[in-house]
């Protein structure tokens, strides 16, 4: 079984770009643990300081890493999809979340236990050189939003973040609401609502209720900091267009 042939326990295909890069015989070690599951919007799969019970290959829909502050506040400080794993911090022998991840657009993936995971991942060198891989751009990835998150415009933050998402579901359509992205962002909504509707005024988004619809992807690229191009760079290295 190769590229998109590969299929789990349930016969269902498998999307996720770090199972597809794995060689027959350690996707075969993984493949009978691998439990198939929906992932709706808002579902959060890791807490700060709680036990990781699974790690998450997700298929399909996106999931966001945020930092929580004691005021109730949050930022997002990564993005996955299906160029990763959820719980990142067992390859490194830590078994409780630091931060919280929760799922920013609905889709499906693949979970296995965690105790199963570090099993075989002593038994899976190209999964370990994978997941390493991914751990070192995620990490760049990561450091660079914090400077956008510092240095730049909202309007450009939010021109940034919504390339971001859409490389990673591919659909003109984000079911997000402004009160969500302002969380995302880090700011207030009144600011991400003046910002979506300045982009929605020079014809680059429309936004529906729950919904951004994007209209005009090279424009809004152009409208975005120079940090979506930088990052643009990472997620071709996994393989991300």
């Amino acid at each position: 079984m190769r590229g998109g042939e590969r299929s789990d326990a349930a016969g269902k295909a498998v999307e996720n770009l770090i199972l597809l890069s794995l060689p027959d015989e350690e996707y075969h070690l993984l493949r009978p643990h691998l439990e198939r599951l929906d992932l709706p919007q808002y579902q959060i799969l890791h807490e700060p300081a709680e036990k990781i019970d699974f790690t998450y290959f997700l298929n399909e829909g996106m999931a966001s890493i945020v930092v929580l502050s004691r005021d109730g506040r949050s930022v997002e400080v990564g993005i996955v999809g299906k160029e990763g794993m959820v719980g990142m911090p067992l390859t490194v022998g830590l078994k409780r979340g630091t931060f919280r991840t929760i799922m920013q657009m609905a889709g499906n993936g693949l979970r296995i236990p965690s105790e199963v995971f570090l099993k075989l991942l002593l038994t899976s060198p190209i999964l370990r050189a994978e997941l390493s891989r991914f751990a070192f751009m995620h990490g760049m990835q990561s450091a660079q939003l914090a400077a956008c998150n510092r240095l730049h415009e909202v309007e450009q933050r939010l021109s940034r973040w919504l390339l971001m998402c859409q490389d990673r579901v591919d659909s003109q359509f984000l079911p997000l609401t402004h009160e969500f992205l302002a969380q995302m962002l880090g700011t207030g909504r009144p600011s991400v609502s003046i910002a979506a509707g300045a982009l929605e005024n020079a014809g680059l988004i429309e936004n529906m209720r729950g919904t951004v619809k994007i209209l005009n992807r090279k424009s809004l690229e152009a409208a975005a900091c120079e940090c979506y191009g930088v990052i643009q760079h990472f997620n071709g290295g996994l393989g991300l267009k």
